[in-house]
């Protein structure tokens, strides 16, 4: 691209003093989306520059430009309190500023607790089937605990037994502590207990 004289001239002046030009002579946008995003602390930098912290999922624009031919590269500096190290993966991270560029994909993954507790009084019994959503358990005679799928972070949970079908006789169990919204931490207080 042939530059003018005078945007060249802009261009030094500008590098001599950022205060008064505004951080420079960029005129290319960076941004993108950010998926799984529930709670603020996920900060990102396009070429070790200022911080943009991105408080939710959706779309996201650094506020500094880029000029036109300049490479950019967008990076994660910290992420929320309920996603691992690490767990937030930029995708279309780097390139050359050509047209204004909004493809940069930040994908970040919630962090997931283990769901499960005790079972009291089942004894040699079968037919005990545990569900949780679409997450769906048969549970062994002489079982004394269970452990479901995991579960994300600040997502709900609700465990309960799933009825015998037509015809099939279970045990009668009922489940304590069964509901809730999964926290920072394994949840295992869950109890199932039979009768005869």
């Amino acid at each position: 691209m042939i530059r003018s004289p005078l945007r060249a001239g802009i261009a030094l002046a500008c590098a001599l003093s950022l205060s008064a030009c505004g951080g420079g002579d960029g005129d290319i946008y960076i941004g993108g989306q950010a998926i799984g995003v529930t709670k603020p602390g996920l900060v990102l930098t396009n070429n070790g520059g200022s911080d943009l912290a991105v408080n939710q999922s959706g779309s996201f624009l650094f506020k500094d430009l880029v000029q036109t031919d300049d490479r950019y590269f967008v990076e994660v500096k910290s992420v929320p309190a309920n996603v691992e190290p690490g767990g937030c993966v930029v995708a279309n991270a780097t390139g050359r500023a050509v047209f204004n560029v909004s493809n940069v994909l930040v994908t970040c993954t919630i962090r997931k607790w283990t769901l499960g507790g005790t079972i009291v009084g089942l004894g040699n019994r079968t037919g005990l089937v545990l569900v949780n959503g679409t997450d769906r358990i048969e549970i062994a005679p002489n079982a004394t605990t269970f452990q479901m799928a995991p579960v994300s972070e600040e997502s709900p949970y609700g465990v309960t037994v799933l009825p015998p079908k037509q015809g099939e006789v279970g045990p009668n169990c009922a489940v304590e502590n069964g509901t809730g919204t999964m926290q920072a931490g394994n949840v295992a207080n869950i109890v199932v207990r039979c009768t005869p």
